[in-house]
């Protein structure tokens, strides 16, 4: 199932606040001149990051109920993993929307 998932992690996303963090962090930073803007991270770098860590949460998720299921682990464990999953799904889903949104938008642009 995560394999599935694994694929599409050029298009996911992970929490918000993890994205909001680097964001934040980026913004912080000192002003940089046009001519060194290749010292800010790129957007696409930063999204392909947030989606990898997405990926990796579901994977835990996963593995947590696995663990909680061979009683290797507490079910306080298994459904924090499972609602990190889920809040990481959502945002993916959100993220995705949005995309989806704007696109529409452009298209319905006048040339």
């Amino acid at each position: 199932m995560i394999d599935a998932v694994d694929s599409l992690s050029s298009l996911a996303g992970t929490g918000a606040t993890r994205a909001a963090e680097r964001i934040a962090t980026a913004a912080q930073a000192a002003p940089v001149a046009p001519s060194s803007a290749t010292s800010m991270p790129d957007f696409g770098a930063v999204l392909s990051d947030v989606a990898s860590q997405g990926v990796n949460a579901l994977r835990e998720a996963e593995a947590a109920s696995l663990a909680g299921i061979n009683g290797k682990a507490s079910v306080q464990q298994v459904v924090e993993a499972v609602m990190n999953a889920e809040r990481t799904l959502q945002t993916a889903v959100a993220v995705r929307d949005k995309v989806v949104q704007a696109y529409q938008e452009i298209s319905r642009m006048q040339i």
